[in-house]
Order: C-alpha cells, then structure tokens, then sequence
C-alpha cells in the first residue's frame, strides 16, 4: 500500500500521535510524516505510507501556510499560551502599528530556534537543555517569510488578541516569528493558537479526519499528485537496465515514472548526463 493522505490534526496529538493511529488503522508500520506539527498546532500534517514515506524529499516547494492567534501582553518560556509566563505587560497595541511591523518582517532573515524545539546540540534537543535549566546557545538559521498579514485585531475576556495569516520557508517556527514581532514592538506576545493551512500545494480543505482514517472512508493522494511526473512503460529494449537500477539517457523530463504493466515501478530523476533511480516503488 502506497499512498500519501492528508490530515486534519486535532489539537493535543503529537505528529507521531498521528502516525501511530494511521499505523493501526491501515495495518503497517511503514507510515511517516512530512513537516512536524507541535500538539497545540492543529491542521494540515501531510502521511506518507509504505514506500511514499520517502516522498518528502521531493516536493517541489515546501513552504507552509498557517493562520496564527497570538495574545498582547503575556510572554513565556515556551513562546505559546502553554508555557511558564516571563513578563505581563498588557498594554494594548493598535491596529496601524500592527501592521507595520508585520510588514517589516516579509524577507529572509536568520531566526532563532526556540529552545522548547526538537533541534539538536551537541547531540541533545534543546528541549531537553530546558528542562533540566541547562544554559545552552540556541542555533540561528535562514528561514524566509514570503508573505503575512493582520487578520484582525481582538478582545476575548478581557484580552487583547490578534490573528495574522503568514506563508514561510520550510524550517520557520511561529512561536518564534512572534517571539521577534514581541520583541521589536516592545510588548509581551504569546501565541494561543496556531492552524497550518497549507503545505506545498496541498490544503488543509482537503484533508481526512483521523475519524476518516479509523473508519476506512478517507481519500488518499497518489505519486502523480505529489510530483510533476511525466509516465513511460519501461521500453522492452531498457527493462533490465531499469529494474536492475541502472542508469540510462538523460530524459526531457525532470521525474520519470516507469511503469510494468501498467503498475508503477521506480521513479527515475535526471542526473547531470543521465538519469537514474530515485525512487523503487514495486520490488520485481
């Protein structure tokens, strides 16, 4: 079974949450995710299963969509609604400034990892380094914000709040994006809610329940959905060449799915002169 399916992850599961109940739910244990979502996030987590588990490496441009809530006048360790409060401060913000300093972040700039991550140093996740109060010089990396803006400015309970849609380079961490927002207006910022909308070009409007998945009524995605490939049934004159794995002429196109009666066989990508393997899809 291979197969790519999208889901609507519920706040409260972890990505490997999600992985697991697909796991039991379609009886394998070759299920993977691409782009993790932390449990507060809640969205559009892209499955892999059986050998499109290795898809990821292929998609044509891994930028994300998310629509974020962040609330004015509280920061915490963890940048989220969830961690140990820092600094209160809540002095409201008004729309205009807002926006501006929105604005000022569209670009590429280098982004600190937030030290409640997964990253590693020296072999450990940072995450790891914060719980045990263990001072550690948190990585910076290239991240680009292609696009963002306000949504709406808020009260709820006696808060102020905003939300702002963003599209980002794949890497980017909102938690932080709003940490520097925080910082360069001089108000604590918080985020309290964040949903993923996109990811490449597949959107959350598609996606299944984890509801679909355990009931068997879910839509799944095949490798033409994932890649701009061109199919070719493997010419009688190149199959040994081609199921022994072996390279052959460059081709025109970029991906070229061969396949055997009709079934796909492995996915051959151009490599400087020629083209060669990069994906087995069917063991013949």
């Amino acid at each position: 079974m291979d197969e790519i399916i999208l889901i609507d992850k519920e706040k409260g599961y972890t990505s490997r949450d999600v992985v697991n109940i697909v796991s039991k739910a379609l009886n394998t244990k070759k299920v993977g995710h691409f782009g993790t979502l932390d449990p507060m996030a809640e969205g559009l987590l892209i499955i892999g299963v059986g050998n499109y588990t290795k898809l990821g490496n292929f998609f044509e441009n891994d930028s994300k969509e998310y629509i974020a809530e962040v609330l004015v006048g509280r920061s915490t360790d963890t940048y989220d609604i969830e961690g140990n409060t820092i600094s209160e401060n809540y002095t409201s913000i008004d729309k205009d400034t807002l926006e501006k300093t929105l604005s000022t972040f569209k670009g590429t700039y280098f982004q600190e990892v937030p030290i409640y991550s997964a990253t590693k140093v020296n072999g450990k996740r940072l995450y790891e380094y914060a719980r045990e109060g263990v001072s550690v010089s948190l990585p910076k990396k290239e991240v680009t914000i292609f696009d963002i803006n306000l949504i709406s400015l808020f009260e709820r309970d006696n808060y102020q709040y905003f939300s702002f849609s963003c599209t980002v380079s794949k890497g980017t961490y909102i938690r932080s994006l709003i940490n520097d927002i925080s910082k360069k207006i001089n108000i604590p910022l918080c985020m309290s809610k964040l949903v993923r909308t996109k990811q490449d070009k597949f959107s959350l409007d598609d996606a299944n329940t984890l509801e679909d998945i355990k009931s068997g009524n879910y839509k799944s995605l095949n490798i033409r959905d994932v890649i701009d490939v061109d199919v070719e049934e493997i010419p009688l004159e190149l199959e040994n060449r081609i199921l022994n794995g072996n390279k052959i002429e460059r081709s025109k196109s970029k991906y070229l799915l061969f396949t055997k009666n009709g079934e796909d066989v492995v996915l051959y990508g151009n490599s400087f002169a020629e083209m060669k393997p990069v994906l087995t899809l069917k063991n013949n």
